[in-house]
């Protein structure tokens, strides 16, 4: 009641604007989670924005975004207030932290949605995280007539189960929660995947509002190299790759590229163990792989990798980690000669943003394969490679790092180019301009 009578009091210029008002279409986008790391999200804000939409995107803003935000006179971003530094440490356990973080973004997501920014005709929610944010997008959505949309990339519960084990009394009420949620918020979903929305459809989520699927496509920021010139100019300008320019330009070093959030559903031993069976192959070309991104497992892999070199179980083989900008990522995955995708679907019907963006840049993969919508973005021996162990990935690297797996590597190479010949522009166009009365 008491939430009912603080909405009550919402001033009257957040009221939503008049039926058949002229005025742009108005969209605000929800992260509850780091923007700068959430590129669909961000996509989604530039599309708005392109048709002549304005867009208030709301979420933690911690890192640097796509600049073509920056750019954009018709996007706002409005960062949420994180929780205090006593809520995000690990000193504590999940059962105390965990409720007082959830109440922590149940203000914050109160004061965002509902008072700072100004009401909108759609407000489209990025999930998981579910808890608390479906929730109270749901209620706002109610109270200041804005039609609700949900942007399934995932389920909650399956990541929680995941990190805190399945049988975690939070994993079951995560479950229950994102269902109930599922049947009653939305007025439309989105999905990443076809298998993910007919899921959706089905037990235990029952989803009846309308469901589209919207697969993740490359943005113009990634394309492929367009001259070996190009090429030789960015990696002797990389402080990564400088010192080995030559070297990788002369294909005798071989240069591996991996993205991750160093989060639990990415199995990085994998990796080192295929890098460590490579080694001991004896292969005939060294490798640099480099391993871009943030996340709270990162100083675990860093120790993992320093103990291995240290007992000298990769020679020629140099492993690096890094934080690029969008931009220097964007070129750094166009000039290497193979992406590694790590990624572990925690529902089994997600697919990995990171390898949309290697087919964009045309680099083809080999990836964890061990899931049901796997084939919906890699097509086996079309543009890329599947493994489900680090002896199966060990084997990849051999056949294609070796000269005598040049040409399938070109013919990998291809294809990766035709797959992210289908730009994001194009297919939000089709699918989703149409939903949100914008021209395509």
């Amino acid at each position: 009641m008491g939430v009912i009578f603080v909405f009550a009091l919402l001033p009257s210029r957040y009221t939503p604007q008049a039926a058949g008002s002229r005025q742009p279409v108005s969209v605000q986008i929800l992260v509850l989670g780091d923007i700068g790391r959430s590129p669909r999200m961000q996509y989604h804000a530039i599309s708005v924005a392109k048709h002549g939409g304005h867009v208030d995107l709301i979420g933690y803003n911690e890192s640097s975004l796509h600049p073509d935000l920056s750019n954009s006179a018709n996007v706002r971003v409005r960062a949420l207030a994180p929780p205090p530094a006593a809520l995000r440490t690990k000193s504590l356990p999940f059962l105390v932290t965990g409720p007082l973080k959830v109440l922590w973004q149940v203000g914050t997501l109160i004061w965002m949605l509902a008072y700072q920014a100004p009401a909108a005709k759609w407000l489209l929610v990025q999930n998981p995280p579910s808890i608390p944010t479906l929730a109270i997008a749901m209620l706002v959505s109610i109270l200041r007539n804005t039609q609700l949309v949900i942007d399934w990339h995932n389920y909650g519960w399956t990541i929680l189960a995941g990190t805190k084990g399945p049988n975690h009394p939070f994993v079951e009420i995560s479950k229950v929660y994102e269902c109930v949620m599922g049947q009653v918020a939305p007025t439309v979903n989105i999905t990443v995947t076809a298998a993910m929305a007919a899921q959706l459809k089905e037990e235990p989520y029952k989803v009846t509002a309308p469901i589209v699927t919207l697969h993740d496509r490359p943005a113009a920021i990634f394309k492929p190299v367009k001259a070996p010139s190009e090429r030789r100019a960015f990696l002797e300008r990389l402080p990564e790759t400088k010192d080995v320019a030559a070297s990788i330009m002369s294909g005798h070093m071989k240069l591996l590229v991996s993205s991750t959030s160093w989060t639990p559903d990415e199995d990085f031993s994998l990796f080192l163990d295929a890098l460590v069976r490579y080694a001991e192959m004896e292969a005939e070309h060294p490798i640099l792989a480099i391993i871009t991104g943030r996340g709270p497992q990162k100083a675990h892999y860093e120790e993992q990798i320093k103990l291995l070199q240290t007992q000298g179980k990769l020679p020629n083989i140099q492993i690096l980690t890094a934080w690029l900008s969008m931009e220097d990522y964007a070129a750094l995955l166009s000039c290497a000669d193979l992406g590694i995708c790590l990624h572990m679907s925690s529902s089994g019907v997600d697919l990995p943003m990171k390898v949309v963006d290697m087919f964009g840049a045309g680099l083809p993969v080999a990836a964890y394969s061990k899931y049901a919508s796997f084939g919906e973005l890699v097509k086996e021996n079309e543009n890329g490679c599947g493994f489900e162990t680090s002896s199966e990935l060990a084997a990849i690297l051999v056949r294609l790092c070796s000269s005598s797996g040049a040409d399938e590597l070109r013919r990998l190479r291809i294809g990766a180019e035709k797959e992210g010949s289908l730009r994001w522009d194009e297919e939000w166009d089709r699918v989703l301009a149409p939903l949100f009365g914008l021209s395509s």
